[in-house]
């Protein structure tokens, strides 16, 4: 109970309470102190205005009138003249003298703790001014036993107030918050509980309904969270679906293009010059597709396997991909060109490096073909002290809108319609397993281009 957020405010709202009460017991305490001798010297003032009516009085009645007022003595100052009007004796000599004048807060205070303080019986004396202007001055002397004590009976009524007061207010606020923001809370945590439960569960998703603003932002917040979340999930669940159907599908496709490559020996022994040209370009194509399938097994058991970095020529990789596109343009007005300065080497995994430009330079040819119209994809290499650069541009019609804010997501950055995005997640994968960037270029209404960076110094896997 205490260690909840009531409880605690139920503590901190007491405990601040009673700090401005006890703030305000002082003041009180000093301000009913002043009433009391103010009192005592008004009673004073109205026993001597008997005694100035008739001079006659007795000492019997002279000595009620002191009882009356608790006073031992009171002295007028009238016309500039002093006067001792009614006297008795005193038990013992003056202790301290208080003139209430013109006080100020801080020294009413002060004497008013100290008068509680002091535990035995004093003799003071009070000057003050006489009531209704009944002369210039009037002085009494007085016990403090009644004076401590009514002090310290006004004190403990005041804590006990104060104690009651705290504790009502604390309770009143106690309540307040458990139902203002504690049963809020409270919803919003058996909402996450419900939704951490079943996460695929749209229903378990929060709706927000809270009138305070802290809380509905909360609420708000929570609500978006779980959106995506849940849509993540079902991605997920989606990706892994698929990731089990691939795996099937490669594992068949591999034996397939295992046999295809058993006939590919027998098509390299024809004499036709056209064959013997093109069965070289059939044969890597092949391989390199087993390679994709045995490569997409083991994705489904792991990540991406680390590269296998060799020293190769770049031309070399980049003249089979333009000559695989080439091929795939049937007659439509597409134009391929590199510029790769000769013995550019890099270093790097072959067949994954082959992968990242296929996908590059494919896509730029169906951004190109679907527009119907003529284009160029050209590729460029260079290097420095600490990178190798290729770019890849293209004079197609830029990616589109939804392309470009989830560029490199799979099944959500596709370039075109119909398309997965799965070409770029996969490029950007690969050139980061080699310590590399792949990066957008540009891409407007001129073209695309993308931007590969392959570091030259040593790559830890």
């Amino acid at each position: 109970m205490l260690n909840s957020l009531s409880g605690r405010f139920l503590i901190l709202t007491t405990v601040f309470v009673m700090l401005a009460e006890v703030l305000i017991f002082f003041p009180s305490v000093a301000r009913f102190r002043e009433d009391f001798l103010l009192s005592r010297l008004e009673r004073a003032q109205i026993a001597s205005l008997a005694l100035l009516a008739d001079d006659m009085i007795g000492a019997d009645l002279e000595e009620e009138l002191l009882l009356n007022a608790e006073v031992y003595n009171v002295v007028l100052r009238r016309d500039a003249v002093r006067q001792l009007v009614l006297s008795s004796p005193m038990p013992r000599p003056i202790d301290a003298t208080y003139d209430l004048r013109d006080p100020t807060a801080m020294v009413l205070i002060k004497d008013a703790v100290a008068q509680v303080l002091k535990t035995e019986a004093e003799v003071i004396r009070v000057i003050g001014a006489p009531v209704r202007e009944a002369g210039l001055l009037i002085e009494i002397t007085m016990p403090t036993d009644g004076l401590r004590a009514a002090m310290l009976d006004y004190g403990l009524r005041i804590l006990v107030l104060s104690a009651v007061i705290s504790i009502f207010t604390a309770s009143l606020l106690f309540f307040a918050v458990r139902y203002l923001l504690v049963r809020p809370i409270r919803g919003v945590v058996d909402h996450m509980q419900r939704y951490a439960a079943a996460p695929e569960d749209a229903r378990q998703i929060i709706e927000p309904t809270s009138g305070v603003t802290e809380l509905r932002e909360a609420e708000d917040a929570l609500q978006s969270m779980q959106i995506e979340l849940t849509q993540a999930l079902k991605q997920k669940e989606r990706l892994a679906q698929l990731g089990g159907a691939v795996a099937r599908v490669s594992h068949d496709l591999r034996n397939i293009l295992t046999s295809a490559q058993l006939f590919t020996d027998r098509i390299e022994m024809s004499e036709d010059p056209v064959v013997q040209r093109m069965a070289p370009k059939l044969v890597n194509s092949i391989t390199r597709a087993v390679n994709l399938c045995e490569t997409t097994l083991a994705f489904g058991k792991a990540d991406e396997p680390a590269p296998r970095l060799t020293r190769f020529a770049l031309s070399e990789i980049v003249s089979d991909v333009m000559a695989s596109e080439r091929l795939a343009v049937g007659e439509h007005d597409l134009s391929f060109s590199e510029d790769i300065p000769a013995g550019l080497s890099v270093r790097a995994d072959p067949e994954q490096l082959y992968r990242v430009m296929s996908n590059l330079v494919r896509n730029a040819r169906q951004a190109i073909v679907t527009t119907g119209k003529s284009g160029e994809i050209s590729v460029r290499a260079f290097e420095d002290d600490t990178n190798w650069l290729v770019s890849v541009h293209d004079t197609g019609p830029g990616l589109p809108k939804m392309a470009l804010e989830h560029l490199f997501k799979p099944f959500q950055g596709g370039a075109r319609k119909g398309g997965t995005g799965l070409g770029l997640a996969i490029a950007a994968e690969l050139v980061r397993g080699h310590g590399g960037t792949l990066e957008l270029g540009r891409s407007d209404e001129t073209g695309t281009s993308f931007e590969i960076c392959l570091p030259k110094g040593e790559v830890v896997f």
